[in-house]
């Protein structure tokens, strides 16, 4: 079953927040996921040397408020926070908000990051670095990180084999079918000569419901002392 689901989605609510935090009616629901799909759409494309691990958008009434995490947000920022005025000009453009907030944070750990690490891999393929060599690269930074676990796949026709096919490397553990585990998916795509190739990467970095109960135990034991 967990293999068989997107391992984001499979745990949202547990250890997994929503990219998107808004309510709207029926009527308006359509519009406003249209304008969150634009508005990612748009910050990966053009903030894409700033590699862009997310972009969560939350809204109220008619403010919108987009949190930006990148491995650079120096790019996106710009010099005295230029880059960012005109991106809440263009944002105005896209969304139907009145009021748009921008916040940039900086991904402390990119080798931690499933998508960071993916879109890597896939830069390191269009750049003609075998596929066995860039993931290997990814998984040995990934451990030194701190990563419990890491799985990388490529997909497509490798090495311009007539054939398309899947190759995987995967180190620590994975455990895919457990809930509390802290998996991070990410996914990219190479344009190759021989045509696309996928990128795909699940990294493990603990359960973190259960450092949440060690968490509050500790804090009861405190209380209990004084």
């Amino acid at each position: 079953m967990g293999q068989k689901v997107h391992p984001i989605g499979f745990r949202l609510g547990i250890t997994q927040d929503w990219r998107s935090k808004w309510y709207a009616d029926k009527k308006k629901y359509t519009k406003l996921l249209h304008e969150d799909l634009a508005i990612r759409q748009f910050i990966q494309d053009r903030y894409k040397a700033a590699g862009i691990a997310d972009v969560i958008i939350e809204r109220l009434g008619d403010k919108l408020r987009v949190k930006i995490l990148a491995a650079r947000p120096g790019i996106v920022i710009g010099a005295k926070g230029t880059e960012v005025e005109k991106l809440n000009e263009t944002l105005k453009n896209i969304s139907s908000a009145k009021e748009i907030l921008i916040n940039v944070d900086e991904v402390k750990r990119p080798e931690l990051n499933a998508k960071l690490v993916a879109e890597d891999i896939a830069l390191q393929l269009e750049r003609r670095v075998t596929h066995r060599r860039a993931m290997k690269k990814a998984i040995d930074a990934a451990m030194k990180a701190g990563a419990k676990g890491i799985k990388t796949q490529v997909g497509g026709r490798i090495g311009g084999v007539d054939l398309a096919r899947k190759e995987w490397f995967m180190a620590g553990r994975m455990p895919l079918q457990t809930l509390k585990a802290d998996i991070d998916y990410g996914t990219a795509r190479a344009s190759t000569k021989y045509g696309i190739l996928g990128v795909k990467v699940w990294i493990y970095k603990g359960d973190k419901v259960e450092s949440r109960v060690e968490e509050i135990l500790s804090k009861v034991e405190e209380e209990l002392k004084v």
